[in-house]
C-alpha cells in the first residue's frame, strides 16, 4: 500500500539544437549524447537509514543501533557526525477510526559518562496536516517548474523536508537543538504522530531528516506505538518497547545481490555509509568543463541495474542491515549531492549553454544516448527542490541563488534551469545542489545542453 501519487500538469521546455531519432510504433525517442560517470563520491558520514517497513502495522522497534545478542540491534557505534533518514505511512487501525501512530527517536551513550547530542539541521513533514501547526505537504498538482520566492513549495512530505534542509529550515516540531544524554537510560529526543482521523482515505505519512552531531559514542533507536490523537505515549512506554526487543514486521524482501531476472529492491533499514556527494564535474584530467557541442549528461542516484549506460552505481553502501531488507541504500534517499561545473568556452565564439535535471527512461546498457517519451502520461519520478547558482535568464540577467521546485515524468527532457552565455576562453562556476526527495523513483540525470544561437548572433 502506497500513498495516491495525484497527477500534475506536466509543462516541458523542449530544447533544441540536436537530434533525437524516433523508435518505430513508440513514443520513446533516443536523444544521441555522451553520458558520463559523476565525478567524485559519497563522503563516508554514517546514515540511520529508516524506510522499512514503509506500512506499519503494529507497534515494535523499527531500527535500533543498541547492541544486544538477540538480534533486534544492529549494534553500531555512532560517534561525531551523523545523519537520520525516517519515512513511514500509516493505514489507520481497524479498531478506531481516529488512532494515531506515533513515532519515538531515543539515544543513549555507550560508554560511561554523558554525551551532548546536537541537531545541526533537520525538518519533518506530515503528508496531511489534520490539526493547525503540523507541518505537512500534501500531494498536490504542481507543474513541472516553480521557483520558490518567499512561500514554500512542496508536493510531498519528502519534497518539503528537501527544501527546508536545502533553505535552512526547522520544522515547528524539531524545536530543540541539543539533549543531554545521561548513562544508565535512553532519552526520547522526539516523539512525532501520524495522525489520520478524518482523512479519506485514512493514509498519512511523515518524512523526518536530522544532521546530528554527538560529543561521545551513542546508540540510537526509531521505534512506533499506536496511542489516542492527543496523547502520546509516555516515556515509559517506549522504554518498555526498546527492551522488549519486539520488531516491527518488515516488508518486500530484496532480490538476492547478483540474481538473474526480475530485480526487487525492497526498502532500506540499516545504517548506510555516506550521506554527501560533493564534487566539481570536469572533463577527465582537467580542472575545468570544456562547453560541449551537443548534450552531456551525468547520473544523479544512479543504481544497481539503472546506470544509464555509465556502469557507475552511486547507492550507498550498508555497515549493518536487518535480515531480509535492502542490501544497498537503492535511491540513496537523503543523500545530499553538492555539484560544482567549472563552465570554460575553449570555442573562437561565443557559447550558450542551459542547464538542466532530466528523468529520462532508466538503463543500464550502453544505448548512444538517452531515451525520453514525446507523451507524458507515464508516473511522477521526481517530486523535489533544486537549488541553482551562477545561471542567468534568457536575457542574459544572473538569477543569483534559486531554489526551483520540479515534478519530472517517466521519461520527461527536464525544463531549462538557465542559460550561461561564455565569451571565448571565459571560464564560469555553476552549483547545483539538492537533497534526493523521498518522493522520488531514480536515477535522473544533470544535463548541459548547447542552446542554438541564431545566424544574426
Amino acid at each position: 500500500m502506497r500513498l495516491p501519487a495525484l497527477l500534475t500538469t506536466a509543462l516541458i521546455c523542449l530544447p533544441g539544437g540536436f537530434t533525437e531519432s524516433a523508435r518505430a510504433n513508440t513514443d520513446v525517442v533516443l536523444r544521441q549524447q555522451q553520458v558520463r560517470p559523476l565525478p567524485g563520491a559519497l563522503d563516508t558520514v554514517l546514515m540511520v537509514n529508516d524506510n522499512n517497513p514503509e506500512l506499519i502495522r503494529e507497534d515494535g522497534i523499527l531500527l535500533s543501533t543498541f547492541p544486544n545478542a538477540d538480534g533486534w540491534g544492529l549494534d553500531v557505534e555512532l560517534e561525531g557526525r551523523f545523519d537520520l533518514f525516517s519515512h513511514h505511512v500509516y493505514a489507520g487501525d481497524d479498531d478506531s477510526l481516529e488512532s494515531t501512530l506515533w513515532l519515538a527517536v531515543l539515544a543513549a551513550p555507550l560508554g560511561e559518562g554523558p554525551v551532548e547530542l546536537k541537531l545541526l539541521e533537520g525538518s519533518t513533514s506530515l503528508s496531511q496536516a489534520t490539526r493547525p501547526g503540523q507541518t505537512a505537504a500534501p500531494f498536490l498538482p504542481l507543474p513541472t517548474f516553480l521557483r520558490e520566492t518567499s512561500e514554500v513549495i512542496a508536493a510531498g512530505p519528502g519534497s518539503r523536508v528537501a527544501g527546508d534542509l536545502l533553505k535552512r529550515r526547522r520544522a515547528s516540531e524539531l524545536s530543540t537543538s541539543s539533549w543531554q544524554l545521561q548513562p544508565g537510560a535512553p532519552t526520547t529526543l522526539l516523539v512525532l504522530p501520524i495522525p489520520v482521523a478524518g482523512l479519506d482515505p485514512l493514509l498519512n505519512g511523515r518524512n523526518l531528516q536530522l544532521r546530528l552531531h554527538s560529543s561521545g559514542p551513542v546508540a540510537l533507536a526509531t521505534l512506533a506505538a499506536k496511542g489516542p490523537m492527543n496523547a502520546p505515549p509516555p516515556p515509559e512506554r517506549w522504554k518498555q518497547l526498546l527492551d522488549s526487543g519486539r520488531l516491527s514486521s518488515k516488508e518486500h524482501s530484496p532480490t538476492a545481490r547478483g540474481a538473474k531476472g526480475k530485480m526487487i529492491y525492497s526498502r532500506v533499514s540499516g545504517i548506510q555509509i555516506g550521506s554527501g556527494w560533493r564534487s566539481r564535474i570536469t572533463d577527465p584530467e582537467s580542472p575545468v568543463l570544456q562547453v560541449p557541442r551537443g548534450p552531456l549528461s551525468w547520473p544523479i542516484s544512479s543504481l544497481e541495474r539503472g546506470s544509464m549506460g555509465t556502469e557507475q552505481v552511486q547507492t550507498a553502501e550498508l555497515k549493518a542491515l536487518y535480515p531480509n531488507t535492502a542490501w544497498a541504500a537503492h535511491g540513496n534517499y537523503g543523500v545530499d549531492y553538492d555539484l560544482t561545473l567549472p563552465l570554460k568556452n575553449r570555442q573562437t565564439r561565443p557559447a550558450t549553454v542551459e542547464i538542466a535535471l532530466e528523468s529520462p527512461m532508466k538503463t543500464d546498457r550502453p544505448i548512444g544516448g538517452l531515451n525520453f517519451r514525446e507523451s507524458l502520461t507515464g508516473p511522477v519520478m521526481f517530486r523535489g527542490p533544486i537549488e541553482v547558482s551562477g545561471l542567468n535568464d534568457a536575457d542574459g540577467q544572473p538569477l543569483g541563488r534559486q531554489t526551483i521546485h520540479l515534478v519530472l515524468r517517466q521519461g520527461q527532457r527536464g525544463p531549462a534551469l538557465g542559460q550561461l552565455t561564455l565569451k571565448p576562453g571565459e571560464q564560469r562556476d555553476v552549483r547545483i545542489r539538492l537533497i534526493y526527495p523521498a518522493d522520488a523513483t531514480p536515477p535522473q540525470v544533470l544535463t548541459v545542453r548547447p542552446v542554438k544561437q541564431s545566424s544574426s548572433s
